[in-house]
């Protein structure tokens, strides 16, 4: 019997597939609010139906926790549906927008309209969530799509490969497998927009390839996000509340987990203390056996993770954790106290369960820390300081800003979320999802009547004049002007 031949995906085939979804969207077919809320119904359906599926493929990809699965991943998607789905006949509607008196009379709206055909192209570290979550403000905004899973999750990604045209219309919707030949071949078509989550590496890759066309795109990266502990706060609200988003959130492979911590010399023996007793309590004594844990999602990052504590400027610096078991992929949460700052832990986003504490003399001195490297996805502060809490928000520049706790304004879908500088360009989450994949079209309407004949040659002076005090908004020039410009007709 012949072995069955492999189907290969190239620029080919990526170019047919264009076709294909391009010919879907000028039919007309995904600009209805009907078939835009029944593909958002529908995959709320799939999540309901499959969700012991998703939990299983995020135990192969990631050992992830089943809370950590069912909660962020699938309860956060459901509740963005469920926002989408109440929300969108507003957010389709067009806004009404005021007009100046130089157009007298008319009226104006911003017109919602999708791109046309979208590619999105996700992450491994919370491969549903990022996978789908982008999908639904496409869905939602009228376009067609093309998802590209993350083949570092491969078990998520072939799940996703299954499920979404099963449920999802394949005439509009296309899931497309693969590695680094499949994403090249994607990449060399012309897009209406490319939504990306990953690391800035890629991101440099795709931004260069949507540049080819001008296609805009939406970056959603990461870098190192920063804690700043002020003294005088509940220190063991603080350290749980930064446990929970640093290793309670995947084991730190979360684009927005702490990556570093800012206190005082005085104040860091305190907090580390905390810290050891409640990740102690939260974990156990032995955490490389713990079930509450995700895994290191493959050996190449596990080796990138075990480089970091190897360095010999930092080595030394560990005060907390530091076990490793290769073979399991697991590396226990690990404190490491006054790195230096040219180590490489401190040089690279670590994306892992290794968290430094880096103390400064004065607590402001942490904002300019902060500010002499690239902004951050996220940075966080705990204070009861009001002053505090002001400077932090003004001289601190991030995708995103809590006070007090740490990842929550990711489940704010009132609030964009997104990057700036190198941690992304661009927002999504709630409406933000939905203006991401819109574009806003202008559109004036006027009648016959008040057509003013000073817009018309030939260009006087009386005319120029008439035209300032328009322009101006001056009423006494505009009197002085019309009375000019009749006296001119007069004579």
């Amino acid at each position: 019997m012949a072995a069955e031949k492999k189907v290969v995906f190239d620029s080919e085939a990526a170019g047919s597939m264009m076709n294909d979804l391009r010919g879907t969207f000028a039919s007309g077919r995904t600009r209805s609010y009907e078939w835009r809320v029944s593909q958002l119904k529908s995959m709320e359906k799939m999540l309901n139906d499959c969700e012991k599926d998703i939990v299983d493929a995020l135990t192969q990809d990631l050992s992830k926790p089943e809370l950590e699965s069912t909660l962020y991943e699938i309860g956060m998607l459901k509740n963005s549906l469920r926002v989408t789905i109440k929300e969108l006949k507003r957010w389709m509607k067009p806004e009404k927008a005021k007009t100046p008196v130089t157009i007298f009379p008319s009226s104006g709206e911003i017109v919602s309209e999708p791109f046309g055909v979208v590619l999105i192209i996700s992450a491994w570290n919370y491969p549903i969530l990022l996978s789908l979550d982008p999908l639904i403000g496409a869905i939602a905004a009228g376009n067609s799509m093309v998802l590209k899973p993350s083949e570092i999750a491969p078990a998520s990604s072939s799940l996703l490969a299954k499920i979404v045209p099963q449920y999802l219309d394949a005439s509009s919707i296309r899931v497309v497998e693969g590695a680094v030949g499949e994403t090249s071949a994607l990449l060399e078509q012309k897009w209406d927009k490319i939504f990306y989550t990953g690391s800035g590496r890629i991101g440099r890759i795709v931004m260069a390839a949507a540049a080819k066309h001008l296609t805009p795109v939406v970056l959603e990266l990461g870098g190192k996000c920063p804690v700043v502990v002020d003294s005088g706060i509940d220190v063991q609200v603080t350290a749980r509340r930064i446990i929970s988003g640093k290793w309670g959130c995947n084991n730190g492979q979360a684009c927005i987990s702490p990556d570093y911590i800012l206190t005082t010399k005085e104040f860091a023996p305190n907090l580390l203390d905390n810290l050891k007793e409640e990740i102690e309590r939260f974990y156990g004594k032995k955490p490389l056996e713990s079930k509450d844990l995700s895994r290191i999602v493959n050996s190449n990052h596990f080796d990138r993770m075990a480089k970091l504590l190897d360095d010999v400027k930092v080595s030394g610096k560990i005060v907390y954790g530091g076990e490793r078991d290769k073979e399991k992929l697991r590396i226990a949460p690990t404190i490491l106290l006054d790195v230096p700052e040219d180590s490489l832990i401190m040089n690279e986003e670590i994306f892992g369960p290794l968290l430094p504490i880096i103390t400064v003399n004065k607590i402001e001195d942490s904002f300019d820390v902060i500010n002499l490297g690239t902004k951050p996805l996220a940075a966080y502060l705990f204070t009861q300081n009001k002053k505090l809490k002001e400077e932090f928000v003004m001289s601190v520049s991030a995708g995103g800003l809590v006070v007090n706790d740490t990842t929550i304004h990711l489940a704010v879908h009132t609030l964009p979320f997104g990057g700036v500088g190198e941690s992304g360009t661009g927002s999504y989450h709630g409406k933000f999802s939905f203006d991401a994949f819109s574009h806003k079209k202008a559109v004036v309407y006027r009648g016959f009547v008040g057509d003013a004949p000073i817009r018309y040659p030939p260009y006087t002076r009386g005319k120029l004049a008439l035209m300032k005090a328009l322009l101006a908004g001056d009423v006494w020039a505009l009197i002085k002007a019309l009375f000019g410009l009749s006296k001119t007709k007069q004579d």
